[in-house]
Formats: structure tokens, C-alpha cells, sequence
């Protein structure tokens, strides 16, 4: 009887410990890196939900797309089927039925001022928030552009250690760092794609407190300017200086230098690290309706201009065979947080997000193709969104109207 009671007994004991243990993680998810890995695990689109966030408020002067007769709910009949790769074969697939069944979320073709269509699948809708993952810094790319035109950043060349001068102190080799290698992922800092729970990927996600995660756990590894390496300390050092250089949350300079002139039709948020921090997740947290998310791409197709304003200086947005390297060096094709489209479309480039969140840009035909999803669901998007460019911009008329 007494073994019989000890049998039942500690498997008990250890349900109530591992779940107080449980309960005790959940709590910690405000303040503990650690915490936020176990519980939350891997980042997925609905990350905005977990994370605090400022919000990005829109103004009253809304742009409103004009809209083909339908609305725009039935793709243009020249991109209605769509050409995929299917194993080693290339097939044709009706695109709406595609887009549904590759876990998208939303699909908009944007031309000038007209949103030629606008699909939404699997729950989603107009209203719905998409977060943006790593289109984050192509956003964040586009306000060191405008900060440089105000003078509030002097040039791309400067030294990190201008607007963040602890790192100078701690080694001098980031004296050496730009922010052009910033922005081109070619800094030589040290970074760990991979390591669980205690890796760069996790630390840049989850740590409750980013500017003290890239003051203190930034290194010098490499030359700058030798190599290009995808990493995520990148973005964070650049969000640092530019926080210092406008004096405010750059949340608060997105919403006054682009979210209200650009019109948004809904207020936007970026998520923070934690309440207690408050800084915005700069390589991943911005969060939008997909029609917004498409304005702000519309900015880019049209040099930096909008409704008249140059709200971006044409001369960062511009040509990039000039601006920056035009797929040069060791950078490659991936220029001011955009990857650039060099031999596809003349001058496309795109805003990459984990999970195929896309913004495909042409500004030679002003035209935007948005995708965002839940997951990425189908491996060659870029040739895909190249491929229904080129046959929208056949079809297009000879003028375009800009807003």
C-alpha cells in the first residue's frame, strides 16, 4: 500500500513542480531572453502579439488608391495564372489558388496610385496587422536617408563611434565601422546565426534590453568592409544612433516623417524589446495593414516622393547602379538593409522578411508588389513577384498617374 501510494504520489509532486516551474517562465517573459525562448519558442508572424509596442499613429489626411471596376478583388487577367516550380518541373498554377495555398496572408499589385488588386487569405483580411519581420529595416534604412538630409546624421561614412562613442571606448577597431557598413551587413562584427536559447539570432529577437545587448555584446571580428554577413547587431547599432542623432523613439520619427505624409490608412505600431527598455525592434517589430505596408513601398518606386513632397532625398533612394554600390563589392546585392534586383527587373529591389513578407519594388513602372504570409510557403518568391512584374509592366499603359 505504501509503495503503491509513493507510485502515484511523486509523479504528482513532479506535475506541480514543473508547473509552477511553467508558470514561473510564463511570468519571466517581461524580462528574461531565456524565458521568451522556452515559452514563446520560434518567431512566427503573430509575434506582434506578444511583445509590447509603441504605437505609430496615423494622421488625418489619408491617401486613398483608386481602384479598378471590381474594385481590384480579381487579379489583372494577365497575372490570373502564375508559373511555379513544382519539384523539377514548371507548372501553372490559377494565382489566387496559389496564394491560398502557400499559407499568404495577403497579396496586393500596387501601379502609381491605383491598387490594382488585393487578395487576402487564410483568415486575413483588410484590416488585418501583418508584422513586417526584417522589412523592418528597409524602413529603418529609409529614415537614416531622411536624418542625413536634415542634418541630424552627417553622412553614411561616419564612424558608428560619432553617435555611439561607448563602443570606441570598449575597442577602438569600431572607429574603423560605418554606418554604410552597417546598412550593407559588411560591419565584421561577430555573429552566431545558430546556439539555441543563447545565440545572436535569439539574443537579437527575445533580449528584453537591445541597447545594452549591442553595447555590450557587439565584437570586432573582421575587417569592415570585407565581407558581407547577414546580421541582426547590425540594425540594432544603427536604430541606437539614429535614436540619438533625432533625440526621440524612432517610432515617433517614422510617424512624423513618413506614417503621417504617406497617408496611412490605420494606425501602426513597432514592437519593443520590453516596457522597462522601450526600444524598438529594429530588425523585425514593425507591424501594419498590408495596404500600408505597400505605401510605404510606392515611396520607394516613385524616388522617395510622395504626393508631391520629397519625403525621402531622391539621392538615397535613388538609381542604385549610383546609390550605394549598385551591387558592387563585397556587399553584393544587398544595399541600405534592400536587397536589389540587379539582373532581373532594371532597378528592382526588395524588402525581405522572415516568413516571404515581401515588398518588390519597380521604379521604373511605379509598381509594388506586396506579399506577406504566415510562413514563407514557397521557396522562389523573388523570381515568382520578377516574373509577374514583367508581364504587368507588358501590359501596362503608356502613362502611369503618381500621387
Amino acid at each position: 500500500m505504501r509503495v503503491w501510494r509513493w507510485l502515484v504520489v511523486v509523479p504528482v509532486v513532479v506535475v506541480v513542480v514543473a508547473g509552477v516551474g511553467w508558470v514561473g517562465l510564463v511570468a519571466a517573459t517581461s524580462r528574461s531572453q531565456l524565458a521568451r525562448a522556452i515559452v514563446w519558442g520560434e518567431s512566427d508572424a503573430g509575434d506582434h502579439r506578444r511583445f509590447p509596442a509603441r504605437l505609430v499613429a496615423a494622421g488625418p489626411d489619408r491617401f486613398d488608391f483608386r481602384r479598378p471596376a471590381g474594385g481590384g478583388r480579381v487579379p489583372p487577367a494577365v497575372v490570373r495564372t502564375v508559373v511555379v516550380q513544382d519539384g523539377d518541373r514548371r507548372v501553372e498554377r490559377d494565382l489566387t489558388q496559389f496564394l491560398a495555398a502557400s499559407d499568404t496572408t495577403a497579396f496586393l499589385i500596387v501601379r502609381g496610385d491605383t491598387l490594382v488588386y488585393e487578395g487576402y487569405f487564410n483568415g486575413a483580411g483588410p484590416e488585418t496587422v501583418q508584422t513586417s519581420m526584417s522589412v523592418a529595416k528597409s524602413v529603418l534604412g529609409a529614415l537614416v536617408g531622411i536624418a542625413i538630409g536634415e542634418g541630424r546624421i552627417g553622412a553614411v561614412d561616419d564612424p558608428i563611434t560619432r553617435y555611439v562613442p561607448e563602443l570606441a571606448a570598449r575597442d577602438r577597431r569600431f572607429e574603423r565601422v560605418t554606418l554604410r557598413h552597417l546598412l550593407t551587413m559588411t560591419s565584421g562584427l561577430r555573429y552566431q546565426e545558430d546556439g539555441g536559447p543563447w545565440g545572436d539570432d535569439t539574443a537579437t529577437y527575445y533580449a528584453p534590453d537591445l541597447r545594452s545587448l549591442a553595447l555590450r555584446e557587439t565584437e570586432v571580428v573582421e575587417a569592415p568592409g570585407g565581407r558581407f554577413h547577414y546580421n541582426n547587431f547590425n540594425p540594432l547599432l544603427v536604430g541606437l544612433a539614429l535614436e540619438r542623432a533625432v533625440g526621440a523613439p524612432v517610432s515617433a520619427y517614422l510617424e512624423a516623417r513618413l506614417w503621417r505624409p504617406l497617408g496611412m490608412e490605420a494606425d501602426g505600431s513597432w514592437s519593443l524589446d520590453s516596457r522597462a527598455s522601450g526600444f524598438e525592434k529594429m530588425e523585425s517589430g514593425l507591424n501594419a495593414r498590408a495596404a500600408d505596408f505597400a505605401r510605404f513601398g510606392l515611396l520607394f518606386a516613385q524616388e522617395g516622393a510622395f504626393r508631391g513632397r520629397q519625403l525621402v532625398p531622391r539621392a538615397w533612394v535613388g538609381d542604385p547602379t549610383l546609390v550605394p554600390t549598385g551591387g558592387r563589392g563585397p556587399a553584393g546585392s544587398y544595399q541600405y538593409f534592400w536587397w536589389v534586383q540587379e539582373q532581373r527587373r532594371p532597378r528592382a529591389r526588395f524588402a525581405l522578411g522572415k516568413y516571404g513578407q515581401y515588398l518588390y519594388v519597380v521604379p521604373d513602372s511605379d509598381l509594388v508588389l506586396v506579399r506577406f504570409g504566415r510562413d514563407t510557403g514557397y521557396p522562389f518568391w523573388p523570381e515568382l513577384l520578377d516574373d509577374l512584374a514583367g508581364r504587368l509592366d507588358e501590359a501596362a499603359p503608356a502613362t502611369t498617374t503618381r500621387p
